[in-house]
């Protein structure tokens, strides 16, 4: 069961909501408008141990010799 961000459209309120299903009306807890838009969430991801990058690695130029993989 998700936990959405939303925006109201009436007083510009953010808010987070558990939604158990994609019918679930959703109204802003700061003024009760149903105006409310769904926000683009991000997440973070932590893990333990050494970051392993699946780009190939390369010899010379960019911004760390190549062994950044970020080309």
């Amino acid at each position: 069961m998700p936990i959405y961000e939303y925006r109201c459209k009436q007083c510009e309120q953010d808010f987070e909501k558990y939604v158990p299903g994609a019918a679930t009306a959703v109204a802003c807890p700061s003024c009760a408008s149903g105006e409310v838009m769904r926000k683009l969430s991000v997440f973070g991801l932590k893990t333990v141990g050494a970051v392993h990058s699946s780009a190939p690695m390369s010899s010379g130029g960019g911004c760390c010799g190549g062994g950044c993989a970020c080309h």
